[in-house]
């Protein structure tokens, strides 16, 4: 299988982005994009939110979309703002819920919703992009 190839963006708000697989092994691979991102743009303080935000986006996607890849964008949309993406092409919306004590799952966009300063999606022709945004503390 060939390397996911991270790229930054040469125009519009700087950004990182790669493509990968939509397996569960993925999410280690979107954290390392989300650190690298963070460090290069000195906002380590980010860091440890961001990584756990973009493993749970990316289980959400790796758990319910239909194709074969995902792909995961991290961009510095203000100096000190972070959005942290993963598309997917199921146009299934994320439906967050508030589990129970007992319930092993569904706790992923409550931890998204406690750790980011807002977040949401956006649906398109070929599926979704569900997004987070990190503010990092002056």
């Amino acid at each position: 299988m060939p390397q996911p190839i991270t790229r930054a963006r040469p125009i519009g708000h700087p950004g990182y982005s790669e493509t990968l697989p939509r397996d569960p092994e993925s999410a280690a691979t979107a954290r390392r994009l989300v650190r690298l991102a963070l460090a290069a743009w000195d906002l380590d303080d980010l860091t440890d939110d961001g990584a756990l935000i973009v493993s749970e986006l990316v289980a959400n996607a790796v758990r319910h979309a239909r194709r074969k890849s995902i792909r995961v964008v991290v961009e510095r949309v203000a100096p000190r703002t972070v959005r942290v993406a993963v598309a997917d092409f199921s146009r299934a919306l994320p439906e967050p819920c508030t589990p129970t004590d007992e319930e092993e799952d569904g706790r992923g966009l409550f931890l998204v919703t406690a750790l980011a300063a807002n977040w949401g999606t956006a649906e398109r022709c070929w599926g979704k992009v569900v997004w987070a945004e990190l503010g990092a503390r002056a």
